[in-house]
């Protein structure tokens, strides 16, 4: 029997990244990106709290293939923070490609996330950097203010996402993935290894038919 979840007050629904870009038709397709939209709409609205995620580079970003001579997508190279996949140019500041999709309708989201513009350092995670280190500010936000839980979904299921939900753990928050509301690229097997470490690190991935909205609050 699946486990079913009542939101409340201390829950808040981080969608991750819904962007033209990580559409089909985008520089940086998730396959299927798209199916995930109207779902997430269902979901934000069994939520009275909703953070949204907007990957914003600036141009010749340092995780961009065409910033690095005679690599190409999807490549990986050894920068100053460690492994950095190379990616084709995406979600750059002010493009249509950065865009929020135009079917993406969350009116009473009260937060726009932007991550990714600092020049030199890639940021999958909402919370950190690809440091690890430079923060974002999202965790003293969501504490500051009450939350306990962070639900996930969005693009994709293997980066941004899988990032964000271990931050959250890291920063204490209980994060639960919303698995059908998520898509993903699965570059090297990073789909496999997302739910290896889901499992290890004690983030549960549920269906959006296990939440329910608390209509007492």
């Amino acid at each position: 029997m699946t486990e079913t979840f009542t939101t409340g007050d201390r829950d808040i629904l981080l969608i991750v990244d819904i962007q033209n870009d990580f559409c089909p038709g985008g520089s940086l397709s998730v396959p299927r990106g798209d199916e995930v939209v109207p779902l997430i709409n269902g979901l934000a609205g069994k939520f009275s709290h909703v953070v949204l995620t907007q990957d914003w580079h600036p141009r010749g970003h340092l995780s961009f293939a065409s910033s690095h001579t005679g690599k190409t997508p999807y490549q990986t190279i050894e920068v100053s923070y460690g492994s950095q996949v190379l990616w084709p140019d995406h979600c750059v500041q002010g493009t249509a490609g950065a865009a929020f999709r135009k079917d993406l309708e969350i009116p009473h989201a009260e937060l726009i996330l932007r991550k990714g513009y600092h020049r030199e350092t890639d940021s999958y995670s909402a919370f950190y950097e690809n440091d690890r280190k430079t923060r974002t500010g999202l965790a003293g936000y969501l504490r500051e203010r009450g939350f306990r839980r962070v639900f996930l979904a969005g693009l994709a299921f293997d980066f941004c996402v899988r990032y964000s939900a271990e931050d959250a753990r890291r920063e204490g928050f209980e994060a639960i993935v919303i698995e059908d509301a998520c898509r993903g690229i699965d570059v090297d097997g990073s789909m496999a290894a997302t739910r290896k470490l889901f499992t290890a690190s004690g983030i549960r991935c549920i269906p959006a038919n296990a939440i329910s909205e608390d209509r007492s609050i």
